[in-house]
């Protein structure tokens, strides 16, 4: 998942020799579309697994998430997200958080190819028996139960060679992918919600989920945290 420092200074060359050229547009973090179909196809992933779970909730949009994940794809770096190492650098109301990124060259971009290759790492993981044959993190974090926010982020990034690639990342609160534990819990859909939430084709949902935390924080300070998100991306 990680590329090189050479290709990482290629990359940010790259940027700064052809910037001045035009782009394809891509959607912005507040476009409508662009979120109902973030979320739309990480919940028809999620509402799907096999075996079927019993306490997979619904994902939603967290605007903070959304705002991090786009600070991290303006640095045009395939490489995890600096921020996740440390409590709370990430997202004022998660302590951690998870993160899929996703490069392609294509101008054709849609949500839900990225999120269905991510999804298609399926092949990759054994649920029965626990076990992971290749990579899979990125499917595990898309199907992990109790990550029920999501905020993605796309932009092109110029290459040096004068092609252009697309860059998507998505941000997950809270952190999936915790080491020695599944998933999710196999079971029938929605046998083991919450006892406030309903089921919605499959999944739990609370229509009043506010995690608890350092929310007021996010919504006190929303520029601020704007602020502190982008200097720490440098």
């Amino acid at each position: 998942m990680v590329y090189g420092n050479k290709l990482n200074f290629l990359w940010t060359l790259g940027f700064y020799l052809i910037a001045s050229q035009s782009s394809p547009s891509v959607p912005s973090i507040e476009d409508k579309s662009f979120i109902r179909d973030c979320v739309e196809a990480h919940n028809e992933m999620r509402r799907t697994v096999h075996p079927s779970a019993a306490n997979m909730k619904y994902m939603s949009w967290d605007k903070g998430l959304a705002m991090t994940a786009k600070a991290w794809a303006n640095k045009c770096q395939k490489q995890p997200n600096t921020c996740t190492e440390k409590p709370y650098l990430c997202h004022p109301t998660f302590k951690y958080v998870g993160e899929n990124i996703w490069l392609d060259g294509s101008y054709q971009f849609k949500p839900e190819s990225a999120i269905g290759l991510w999804n298609n790492e399926k092949m990759n993981y054994n649920y029965s028996i626990f076990y992971c044959s290749e990579v899979c993190d990125h499917y595990t974090q898309v199907v992990w139960a109790d990550s029920y926010k999501v905020g993605c982020a796309m932009r092109t990034c110029p290459l040096p060679e004068g092609a252009s690639t697309a860059i998507f990342v998505c941000d997950y609160g809270p952190l999936g992918n915790n080491v020695g534990e599944r998933p999710y819990k196999e079971g029938y859909p929605c046998s083991s919600c919450g006892k406030k939430d309903t089921c919605e084709k499959s999944l739990c949902k609370y229509s009043n989920w506010n995690p608890q935390g350092k929310a007021s924080q996010w919504t006190a300070c929303n520029i601020l945290y704007i602020v502190c998100i982008l200097l720490r991306m440098f």
